[in-house]
């Protein structure tokens, strides 16, 4: 069974595994990307066309979190030669006295992120093919969008590979020794690297398991809804439709990304 070394090896070549392998292939560390499925796939929770990418959040942690990745993402559309994100706007509806939409408005108030409030007779008329509920308030995060997922992810580890990655997809990790260095075993061969980095999602917990390692991890499932338009295109980015997302009572809410699963094209 052959044997390599390298400064790092990431378990998980999903959207994190890839990006966290991408940095360190950038900061000049010999990287090694596994994945236990053959690449594409739909397994995880990075597949897809589209996700929404947006600076408005109830809490100022995760707005400042989104002005550093905005630029992250901005850097890597450069380095691919790719366009990873189109500019819709974002859409925050709900109850404006809410407690929740008020989270929402104030962050982005503290943090200068650029608005456009929409009152009645503006919202009719910029978002005509939506009802908005009495005593709702419209709020428009101007810099939010849409990423082009898989394409995000492809973009991603193709850049790694040129700055000299390996990535081995179809090798599930059948154990891990931990120690200086850290030794990773495949059904295809043994690694040893100087750090180790678990990017594996619901699998997490069972690869630390090889460690004598168990975090409070509990894997769910999310469904994600997809309704046919009575007019192909009325709610799509074709048609300046924003992303949204609709502030429910008890902390629960809606999101919708701006574009029909087919109308991405590579």
């Amino acid at each position: 069974m052959p044997s390599e070394d390298f400064d790092c090896v990431v378990i998980g070549a999903g959207i994190q595994g890839s990006f966290t392998a991408y940095h360190l292939a950038k900061n000049g560390k010999k990287t090694l990307l596994l994945e236990q499925f053959l690449l594409p796939h739909s397994r995880g929770s990075s597949h897809g066309q589209s996700r929404i990418i947006r600076k408005a959040y109830e809490h100022d942690f995760y707005t400042h979190m989104m002005m550093e990745s905005y630029q992250l993402w901005s850097e890597l559309e450069k380095e691919a030669g790719v366009q990873l994100y189109r500019r819709t706007g974002l859409l925050l509806m709900g109850p404006e006295k809410g407690r929740d939409f008020q989270l929402f408005k104030n962050t982005m108030e503290r943090n200068g992120i650029p608005t456009v409030t929409l009152g009645h007779a503006e919202f009719s008329k910029h978002i005509p093919h939506v009802n908005r509920n009495p005593g709702d308030g419209a709020i428009v995060d101007t810099t939010a969008g849409v990423l082009y997922a898989d394409r995000a992810l492809r973009a991603a580890q193709e850049v790694f590979r040129r700055l000299g990655g390996v990535i081995k997809d179809g090798e599930k990790v059948t154990d891990i020794k931990p120690g200086t260095p850290v030794t990773v075993t495949t059904a295809s061969g043994t690694y040893r690297a100087k750090s180790l980095v678990i990017t594996a999602g619901a699998w997490a917990n069972t690869l630390l398991s090889l460690t004598k390692l168990r975090l409070p991890l509990q894997v769910i499932k999310i469904n994600v809804c997809y309704w046919r338009e009575e007019t192909p295109g009325m709610y799509g980015v074709g048609n300046r439709f924003p992303c949204f997302i609709h502030v429910e009572p008890e902390g629960r809410s809606m999101t919708s990304t701006a574009c029909r699963p087919m109308s991405i094209q590579d």
